[in-house]
């Protein structure tokens, strides 16, 4: 995902280990997570986010920076710590939280030695350890609601996932996930009145089939909540063409550029810094 510097939600840290892991797909293992501050941190939106940090190479947990109470200052003084210091951290949607059991699951998608984030996750096992920031969740359905849509790629699998799960009995929802072959797709246990369109990418430019998929769908009428996730530059044209061809209300859209091609979380977030400064 990538970096949110404006609002995670608690400068915690809960320190965590794995306790079980389970492939989803041929390219999606499902982590999960033991911290008993988990069992402390209340139920919070279907799309919620951590920050999560990484042991470096000889390390059996990451050093973190102190937290202090403002955001900015956190991050800056995260991304100050000399490189051989600084663990790498990447932003991941709790897929799941079972707080009676101080447990997270985490889905994380392998694209092999590309980042530590897949590198780690392609060799993780119970026992190994990690460190959490947050969480917080920004899916918020406004009153007058008729129907949802949710739009991403790979990485808004696991909040889509979580929100049509989630949903209450009888709710409407179109979701267009890309992912880029047919082992890929999931199946979701739902109580709400859902249609899943997976577009299967091939060799098209990432996003493609997504914006091309939006564009030619036939929406229902009323009220549209709109929940749009992934590649920030494909999350910006679907949330155009909301607002300007299918004039939806900006209120009632929430856009999250989870990650921007060919950058590092740490690039973008030193850009979003330089930004506000």
């Amino acid at each position: 995902m990538t970096t949110q510097v404006e609002r995670p939600a608690a400068l915690t840290y809960h320190q965590a280990r794995v306790t079980v892991v389970r492939p989803i797909t041929p390219h999606m293992v499902r982590v999960t997570f033991a911290a008993a501050s988990f069992g402390e941190v209340p139920p919070g939106a279907p799309d919620q986010y951590v920050k999560v940090f990484f042991p470096l190479p000889g390390q059996e947990t990451p050093e973190l920076p102190e937290t202090g109470s403002d955001v900015m200052s956190w991050y800056r003084t995260y991304l100050a710590m000399p490189d051989g210091v600084r663990p790498p951290m990447r932003t991941y949607t709790v897929r799941a939280h079972r707080p009676a059991a101080a447990e997270i699951d985490v889905d994380f998608v392998l694209h092999g030695d590309s980042g530590p984030a897949s590198a780690w996750a392609a060799r993780v096992a119970p026992g190994d350890r990690v460190a959490f920031l947050g969480p917080h969740g920004l899916y918020d359905v406004p009153d007058g609601t008729d129907w949802q849509l949710l739009v991403g790629d790979e990485t808004a699998l696991p909040a889509i996932g979580a929100i049509l799960e989630r949903l209450p009995a009888g709710t409407r929802a179109s979701a267009y996930i890309e992912v880029s072959e047919r082992e890929a797709r999931q199946t979701f246990e739902t109580r709400g009145a859902v249609e899943v369109h997976w577009l299967l990418r091939g060799s098209r430019p990432m996003g493609a089939a997504l914006l091309d998929a939006v564009r030619a769908a036939s929406f229902p009428g009323g009220a549209p909540y709109a929940w749009v996730s992934g590649e920030a530059g494909v999350v910006k044209l679907v949330r155009r063409h909301l607002v300007r061809e299918r004039e939806v209300d900006k209120r009632r859209i929430c856009f999250t550029g989870y990650w921007r091609n060919g950058m590092s979380e740490e690039a973008v977030g030193r850009e979003a810094l330089r930004a506000v400064d």
